[in-house]
């Protein structure tokens, strides 16, 4: 099972909030999830971005490959720099 580390759509029209999840790359975009790692709110100024830093090093670590959106949300929060220097050093 190849896992991801992706968005999903929460909110009402126009409104858009996100979950940050860990989900089978099978799925559907608001289909099951694994587990949740985070949120992101896009609308707020600045934009909220809320991260569980150990789960997302834990699911890096086991092989989860996270979208390019995601990916750009972990390293505004600084995971992906922790995650290459924990891999750097093992």
């Amino acid at each position: 099972m190849a896992t991801k580390i992706r968005l999903k759509r929460t909110g009402s029209r126009h409104q858009p909030h996100y979950r940050v999840v860990v989900m089978d790359s099978s799925k559907s975009r608001d289909g099951r999830a694994i587990e949740q790692i985070g949120y992101y709110n896009p609308r707020t100024e600045p934009p909220t971005i809320d991260l569980q830093e150990e789960r997302a090093l834990y699911w890096l670590g086991v092989g989860a490959q996270p979208t390019d959106t995601v990916r750009s949300l972990l390293e505004k929060a600084g995971v992906m720099k922790s995650f290459q220097q924990d891999s750097a050093t093992a």
